[in-house]
Formats: C-alpha cells, sequence, structure tokens
C-alpha cells in the first residue's frame, strides 16, 4: 500500500542523495568521456596489424571500431552538462547486438554516477537511421537459450537507462523500429522529424515487443492507440507521431539530417539553467508518482520536496532571485 510505495521512493531518493554527493573524483577517472582512447601499440606492431586489416579488405571489424559504435560526447560552453550518446553502426542501420547494449550499458552506469551530467542526448550518427532494432542477423546464428538472455539483456539496458537520474532526450532523425522505438520510448522526452518513421513492428516477426514497450507505449499514448500500434505494426511518420503524443515536437528534416537533433539540443539547453539537485528530484517524483494512486503521489512529491529545502542550491536560487541575477548553482 501507500506505506511500501513512500518506502520505495525515499529508499530512492536516498540512493539519488547519494550519488548527487558521489565525489567528483569519480567522474574525472572515467573514461567515458574519451571513448576510442587506447594504450599506445609499439610502431610496428600498429603497423603489421594496418596491414593485415588491409589485406583482409575489411574497414570493419577492429576492436577499435566496435568501440566506435557508441559514441560518448560531453558537449561544452554554452552546451556544458549535455552528454549526446551517438549510436554509430551505420552497416547495421544501428541494430542493437550484443556489444552495443554492452557499450550502452556501460554508458549509461557511468553517466548515472556522474555528477556534472545534467542532461543526456541519445541521437544516432547514422543519417536516416535512429535505430532498426534488434539485430536479427546476430539473432539467426544465436541458440534459443541465448535468444532469451539477449532479450532480457536489452530490456535491463533500456530500463537502466530509463532509470537515469537526469533528464533524457531521444533525437529521432530517422527510422526507429521495434527495439529501437522502445529506446526512445524509455527516455523522457521524444522528438523526431517529420520524415523520421516509427513503430513496434513486432507482431510481424510472431513475436511482441520485449524490452518495454507493451508497457511503456500504452503509458505514452494511452491503451487504445497502442492496442491498435502493436496490433497492426503500423509504422508512422513524424506528423502522425506529433498527433498521438508518441512525441512532443516534430520539426522538418534539414540538409544536414540532424534537425531533431538540433531540437533536442535547443530543448536541452532549457534545461541547464535551473538547479541540479531539483531536477533529479523533480524527474524522480513524476516516475514514482506516476506508478501510484494520488494520494500516495503527492505523499511521494512531499517527501522529494523536503529533499530540496536543505540543498545549498536552494538558498543560491533565493538569494539570486532577491539580486536579480542569474543562479550559479553547485548541485548540492
Amino acid at each position: 500500500g501507500a506505506g511500501s510505495s513512500m518506502a520505495a521512493a525515499l529508499g530512492g531518493l536516498g540512493l539519488l542523495q547519494g550519488r548527487v554527493r558521489l565525489a567528483a573524483a569519480a567522474a574525472a577517472t572515467s573514461s567515458l568521456g574519451r571513448p576510442g582512447r587506447r594504450a599506445p601499440v609499439p610502431r610496428g606492431a600498429a603497423a603489421a596489424a594496418a596491414a593485415a586489416l588491409l589485406s583482409a579488405g575489411r574497414s570493419y571489424g577492429s576492436e577499435a571500431k566496435e568501440e566506435e559504435e557508441l559514441r560518448v560526447r560531453y558537449l561544452d560552453d554554452e552546451h556544458k552538462g549535455i552528454v549526446v550518446l551517438g549510436l554509430n553502426r551505420s552497416q547495421a542501420k544501428n541494430a542493437l547486438n550484443k556489444n552495443l547494449l554492452k557499450m550502452m550499458s556501460k554508458a549509461v552506469d557511468a553517466l548515472k554516477s556522474d555528477k556534472k551530467v545534467r542532461t543526456v542526448i541519445f541521437r544516432s550518427e547514422v543519417p536516416g537511421i535512429f535505430c532498426a532494432g534488434a539485430d536479427l542477423k546476430e539473432r539467426a546464428k544465436m541458440h534459443s537459450s541465448e535468444v532469451s538472455s539477449f532479450v532480457s539483456k536489452a530490456r535491463a539496458t533500456i530500463n537502466e537507462m530509463a532509470n537515469l537520474p537526469v533528464p533524457t532526450i531521444a533525437a529521432i532523425d530517422g527510422t526507429a523500429l521495434g527495439g529501437g522505438l522502445e529506446l526512445a520510448l524509455a527516455c523522457d522526452i521524444r522528438v523526431a522529424a517529420s520524415s523520421a518513421k516509427m513503430g513496434l513492428v513486432e507482431t510481424k516477426l510472431a513475436i511482441i515487443p520485449g524490452a518495454g514497450g507493451t508497457q511503456r507505449l500504452p503509458r505514452t499514448i494511452g491503451v487504445s492507440l497502442a492496442k491498435e500500434l502493436i496490433f497492426s505494426a503500423r509504422i508512422v511518420d513524424g506528423e502522425e507521431a506529433k498527433s498521438i503524443g508518441l512525441i512532443s515536437h516534430v520539426v522538418e528534416q534539414n540538409e544536414a539530417g540532424d534537425a531533431a537533433y538540433r531540437r533536442a539540443l535547443a530543448l536541452a539547453r532549457e534545461f541547464l539553467p535551473q538547479g541540479p539537485v531539483a531536477m533529479r528530484v523533480a524527474k524522480l517524483a513524476i516516475n514514482q508518482g506516476m506508478e501510484v494512486d494520488l494520494v500516495t503521489g503527492l505523499a511521494i512529491e512531499e517527501a522529494c520536496y523536503a529533499q530540496t529545502i536543505p540543498t545549498k542550491d536552494r538558498i543560491e536560487g533565493l538569494l539570486a532571485f532577491k539580486e536579480k541575477r542569474p543562479p550559479r548553482y553547485k548541485g548540492e
């Protein structure tokens, strides 16, 4: 009942405070900010490896290449505090394979305890595609027991993403199908280009969405519409996605093919000036409150509100208001 929900919420808040207070040293030692940095290789060995790669006639499959399948960028200057996770498996339409899931999980794990992170944007670095869902070529080679553990891993990774303590935005500049749309549904906000295509198409393959789609789609667009989309495996464009509430903003695609990403960036910039602890606590209050009755939800809000009272952020916010100047939040 209400008591256990409250306990869960307060337990979550305790965790949250712990995370917020984590030493910045942990963030500084994270190797995440510079993907692709590797230990120096002796020159001869590097040359030999390059020659071997060329003779194999492959530009793909090297370890370095695998590392770049997920690009992690910490933005600077007026975008400081925004982290961009870019899916980058161009050969496979960003399909989710074991390696990409492992990298996403590792990235999310490092982000959740990094106090400097204020907003996370998920995007694709591959023009015309957001994510085509699970890698079916890889799946075809799997034993049936491997398939269920792969789906569990996908579900867990997408849940970890949904539980990131900071606001998350999915920038859908191309096609997002199956697991790709489930990934976007786990973000707080979705923006898409009008030309982008979205759908949960699993029933075509005689399966159902297995990484949260049957739960997050109805919570986003309502039960009847979610059933219709899942039963028909229908694919909608950005305009229709906006009209049914699947996305919050639709934009005309530009020459560079990154209109949704630019819109996501503008949105993220609106979040940056606000109190960092307040942002995390607000997300927690909304997420936990959505799953309970109103009375319990209001109690959760009360408990969350109490977490913002003792912070230096709150004192700074009131002072800045009084002195008619922008606040300088530290995030404590």
